[in-house]
């Protein structure tokens, strides 16, 4: 069968810790359905956790973003300058292709590779919260110390210069705004490129042991120098790498200060419940919500409705990530649930590439600020405090805190 359209998509949370309304009605009521997205172009949703799975990874459906019904929230450059500047990313790569790129780095993300940057992870970690604690109260929780510790960690990772972490992040940041034009996120994407060649060209005359200088040495010895793939895989782990970690820490922080302290009294009592907090503070928020789409190769049936060959598909992971019939209580944040299976990096061949850096990031960020800080708490009332509805990855402006 088909459907009637579900109307327009609602992208703006009415409340900062739950998904659109729609999104959950979607999930009981119309749980595949045809919308109309902010830019009037239509789409389909998908908004069950076993729909969601489906999608992707069923070769049925493509990740090729440069297809021209992948579906859109706001306008995309499609300059021939802009395409020629930044070559396509393994978050759009199909199999074969995507295979080999992914390979090429999934070594620099192992569980055992990320345990190694633990005693740096935490020592960044204590340093800001020492000039946090050093600093004037309030503090900008966002500013001192959600945005500049995942950013550290990304650039040392990747071996980029961290004083230049407010270009990339004034970059990064308009490439995620809804509301910047195409022209402006063409220019972001130019420059974060052009910024990201010239990197790659030093290290390619010296040497470095980072990630970009550990990859260009394995393109060396196989004999298959290709700085585009380069600069696409650092452009994308640049980003990814910085934005959502950052948008959790503020977030997690912000939920527990307001709505659950008893999960903070729970952690300072049980500091092994820290793995349990990390996995339900990202299916609970799921802040790259709409960073999943697909478009259809062939007529595809989910939960009785196909979806027409060529439609483009959104995947609410939000309203998913609540499914009751995968989490009981699904719209509770319960720091007892402990559940991993959860859609907040995806799922299948494109599932977070980083995904044990993030863990890690925030598992050492919780346990230490509620440990060092144990008075943490809002500096002014919840709601004077501004939410990101405006960019792809949901998030906060600033949260003004002290002790």
């Amino acid at each position: 069968m088909t459907t009637d359209s579900a109307g327009r998509l609602q992208t703006a949370r009415g409340c900062p810790f739950s998904p659109p309304e729609q999104h959950l009605r979607l999930l009981r009521e119309q749980p595949v359905a045809k919308v109309t997205l902010p830019m009037g172009t239509n789409a389909w949703v998908a908004a069950r956790h076993e729909d969601i799975r489906t999608i992707l990874s069923d070769p049925r459906f493509t990740a090729n973003r440069r297809h021209p019904n992948s579906p859109r929230l706001f306008d995309r450059p499609e300059s021939p300058e802009t395409k020629s500047a930044l070559p396509k990313m393994m978050l759009e790569m199909d199999p074969p292709e995507h295979g080999p790129v992914r390979r090429a780095v999934v070594g620099e993300f192992t569980l055992r590779r990320i345990a190694a940057l633990r005693p740096r992870i935490q020592q960044i970690v204590d340093e800001h919260i020492d000039a946090m604690l050093d600093g004037p109260r309030p503090a900008d929780l966002v500013r001192d110390f959600a945005l500049p510790v995942p950013s550290l960690v990304i650039c040392e990772l990747l071996g980029v210069p961290y004083d230049d972490h407010d270009f990339f992040q004034i970059h990064s940041a308009q490439l995620l705004n809804r509301r910047a034009s195409e022209q402006e996120r063409q220019h972001s994407i130019l420059e974060l490129a052009v910024y990201i060649d010239k990197l790659i060209a030093a290290k390619e005359l010296e040497p470095t042991d980072d990630l970009l200088g550990r990859q260009i040495a394995k393109q060396r010895e196989s004999g298959q120098e290709d700085r585009p793939s380069l600069i696409s895989m650092a452009f994308l782990l640049l980003i990814a790498g910085h934005e959502t970690t950052a948008n959790m820490i503020s977030l997690g922080t912000y939920l527990l200060l307001e709505r659950h302290p008893e999960a903070v009294t729970a952690l300072r009592d049980q500091p092994d419940k820290i793995d349990n907090l990390v996995e339900e503070l990202l299916r609970y928020f799921t802040i790259a919500e709409f960073a999943m789409a697909r478009v259809a190769l062939e007529d595809v049936e989910l939960s009785g409705t196909v979806i027409p060959a060529g439609s483009g598909v959104l995947m609410l992971a939000n309203a998913g990530n609540r499914d009751p019939e995968v989490f009981e209580d699904g719209e509770s944040f319960d720091l007892d649930r402990g559940s991993r299976n959860h859609l907040a990096f995806g799922y299948g061949i494109h599932q977070c590439l980083g995904q044990n850096l993030a863990r890690v990031e925030l598992e050492i960020v919780f346990a230490t600020l509620f440990r060092r800080i144990p008075d943490l708490r809002l500096a002014v009332p919840a709601d004077q405090l501004t939410f990101k509805e405006e960019a792809a990855v949901y998030g906060m402006h600033e949260l003004p805190v002290t002790w």
